[in-house]
């Protein structure tokens, strides 16, 4: 699941959270909530952005797993199916 930086201008502080690529936060209540911190002394309401920043995502060699197999049973050069690495 990729991970996305929002930022808020009210408190000033930026937070990683991961979340489906379909989904947006809006406030910082769903930030916290979902970076489960506490939203210490900023509104629930206040709005927040995310930022640029293309999102991490996190695969196989990430986690210290053995990458799938190609689909055409061949080796793939510069990575899984022509990816650069």
């Amino acid at each position: 699941m990729p991970t996305y930086d929002y930022f808020c201008e009210a408190n000033d502080r930026k937070v990683e959270v991961s979340h489906k690529m379909s989904e947006n936060l809006t406030n910082w209540g769903e930030l916290c909530e979902r970076a489960g911190q506490e939203l210490g002394d900023t509104a629930a309401d206040t709005p927040v952005k995310r930022l640029a920043t293309g999102g991490n995502i996190i695969n196989s060699s990430s986690r210290n797993e053995p990458a799938p197999a190609c689909a055409t049973g061949a080796c793939c050069p510069g990575g899984m199916c022509g990816l650069p690495e």
